[in-house]
């Protein structure tokens, strides 16, 4: 796993930097040139596990989320989205769709179901009272335009 160029940041668990999140790897993944349902599916992966994060992983305590972003040769994106909050108890129950801890807050549960169909590879590991890491990765493809 060669990494051409990689970022970490670290910030904050509250819900806008689920945004700033999106905007970062949206400004990072420029340099390959994604195509654009390339970088929604990526978008909207890191999305996801953000909020699950900020919702799940805090509940209502503080922390931080850490964000890194490796771009590997050929084309492949590395995105590992990690929280030291209360941590999954059943990860294979959790990774259920429509399964959540939060209903109260009208939560679908479908995270991680998102995650795994925008992304190529989805890994998750957690421990209670220790925090959550999520790491996915996507191939991209050669985006030359293509004339029939």
């Amino acid at each position: 796993m060669n990494t051409r160029n990689q970022i970490k940041i670290s910030f904050p668990a509250i819900s806008i930097n689920e945004r700033v999140s999106r905007a970062v790897v949206s400004a990072f993944l420029v340099q390959v040139d994604p195509t654009v349902e390339e970088l929604a599916d990526i978008r909207t992966a890191v999305s996801e596990a953000v909020t699950n994060s900020i919702v799940h992983g805090y509940r209502k305590s503080e922390g931080n989320v850490d964000l890194q972003i490796k771009i590997l040769e050929n084309r492949e994106v590395y995105i590992r989205i990690k929280d030291r909050g209360c941590g999954i108890e059943d990860i294979k129950k959790a990774m259920e769709p429509l399964y959540t801890t939060a209903p109260e807050e009208e939560r679908a549960g479908l995270g991680f179901a998102v995650m795994q169909s925008f992304m190529d590879k989805l890994h998750v590991r957690s421990k209670v009272g220790e925090g959550t890491t999520v790491i996915m990765r996507k191939k991209l493809g050669d985006n030359q335009c293509q004339t029939k």
